[in-house]
């Protein structure tokens, strides 16, 4: 997904047994306090109703933003934690959405964006993988993939039905899904398959309740991907259960040594999936907010309902760099990867030697090692490592109950700074090793 400001599992660690790692002056670490309501039943008024809704209720605050805001608060913090390039946008996208200002592009567009856009997206699939989609009535522009997550969900779903999700999984699908009034059912994925879904662990979580299977691969947090081959056992069952598909593709174009399987080119698919893209990472664009997706026209126009109330359009000067991005930017991509891939194989290597032991990502930027050998939490082992050796990861709990006894490692930073903060991590795993 294209943003870290989503809901995850934000709770604190249990202490048992040790001292407290957190210190109490931490802004934000404490919960609120609870109001004080003594004497409001005695004194006959009438109580207060739930100011939230249940479905917000629900979910839980972002583990991956906790540790951001507590981040902030500190110095000399190596950040490892938000999922985000380090580049700059490239001059030439930045001067793209400049001359579009001046030029007096401040206005609205259409609700499914400007159609110059959606022709590029098109024709860039279409080149890439295959994959053909009208632009006026299959695509549309969205605020980011996590806005074409919201509406495809809430587009698709009705009160309990159930969505297949693999887990380790972006912070934000389960909660989505409730707020879409669906269900998240989870499948575990494991590292010693390199966190890839296999169809009969699918096959295993469809009940007639089923309607939707959401992919992410190249997966936030695990770094997997999946091969064609494993999609097609998927999409036979997809056919066979009669299931529709959003598949979360923003970190296509980072893959490294295997080629990225688009989800609707496999036979079956097109016709039954969403596909949501955007721009944040491949082309370092994440505050731009701008994505998009493509799905048969009875589906996107239901989408598009959605859209055009909650959001109206996505922002218009983003539009035009990302006409720019797609059209020009194919080196200024292949450069990035590439630094990408030098920094993977050092994040890699390094974790392995210090004695996380961490399977190969082959997407994305992120490393997903297990922790095992200190005996901590997710939770614990983040928390002890941001204020012993401030160095900052996220939990493996952040992103379900399978990502427990890993962290995730975003090595969208500098060789520089991944190099002081294995030396770091290092210090603190010799302490604490078992």
């Amino acid at each position: 997904m294209t943003s870290e400001q989503t809901p995850a599992d934000g709770g604190a660690p249990a202490t048992q047994g040790a001292q407290r790692s957190v210190p109490d002056e931490v802004p934000n670490h404490r919960p609120p306090a609870e109001p004080n309501l003594a004497g409001v039943a005695s004194s006959g008024a009438r109580p207060r109703r739930g100011v939230l809704s249940r479905r917000v209720r629900a979910i839980p605050a972002s583990g991956i933003r906790r540790f951001f805001d507590i981040m902030t608060t500190m110095e000399d913090v190596i950040s490892l934690s938000v999922g985000e390039p380090d580049f700059i946008t490239p001059r030439h996208i930045l001067q793209r959405a400049v001359d579009s200002l001046y030029a007096g592009e401040t206005h609205y567009t259409s609700n499914y964006g400007l159609p110059e856009l959606r022709a590029a997206i098109a024709e860039h699939l279409e080149r890439l993988y295959g994959v053909s989609y009208d632009p006026a009535t299959e695509i549309i522009v969205t605020t980011g993939v996590s806005e074409g997550l919201d509406i495809a969900l809430r587009a698709l779903l009705d009160p309990g039905d159930e969505v297949i999700v693999p887990e380790p999984t972006y912070v934000s699908y389960q909660p989505l899904t409730v707020l879409a009034g669906g269900t998240a059912v989870p499948v575990p994925t494991r590292a010693e398959d390199g966190f890839r879904l296999k169809a009969e662990a699918v096959r295993a979580a469809i009940t007639p309740k089923t309607k939707v299977l959401l992919l992410g691969f190249p997966c936030n947090p695990t770094g997997a991907v999946l091969e064609r081959t494993e999609l097609e056992a998927i999409a036979r069952l997809v056919v066979e259960h009669d299931l529709y598909v959003i598949s979360d593709e923003i970190y296509d174009r980072l893959t490294y040594g295997v080629p990225h399987t688009c989800v609707p080119s496999v036979p079956g698919l097109r016709e039954r999936t969403i596909l949501l893209n955007g721009f944040s990472k491949a082309y370092a664009m994440t505050g731009w907010r701008l994505g998009y997706a493509c799905a048969p026209a009875d589906i996107l126009e239901g989408m598009m309902k959605v859209h055009q109330y909650a959001m109206m359009c996505a922002p218009t000067p983003s539009q035009y760099a990302a006409i720019e991005a797609l059209r020009c930017g194919e080196a200024d991509v292949q450069r990035m990867v590439a630094e990408y891939d030098q920094r993977r194989r050092l994040i890699v290597k390094g974790l392995n030697e210090i004695g996380l032991a961490c399977h190969e990502p082959q997407g994305a930027f992120y490393a997903f090692p297990s922790i095992a050998c200190t005996g901590f939490s997710s939770m614990e082992f983040s928390e002890r490592l941001l204020f012993e050796e401030k160095v900052s990861v996220v939990p493996g709990s952040a992103f379900g109950a399978s990502g427990e006894g890993h962290v995730r490692v975003c090595y969208g930073s500098s060789i520089e700074n991944l190099e002081r903060a294995l030396e770091r991590m290092h210090r603190f795993v010799r302490r604490y090793s078992r």
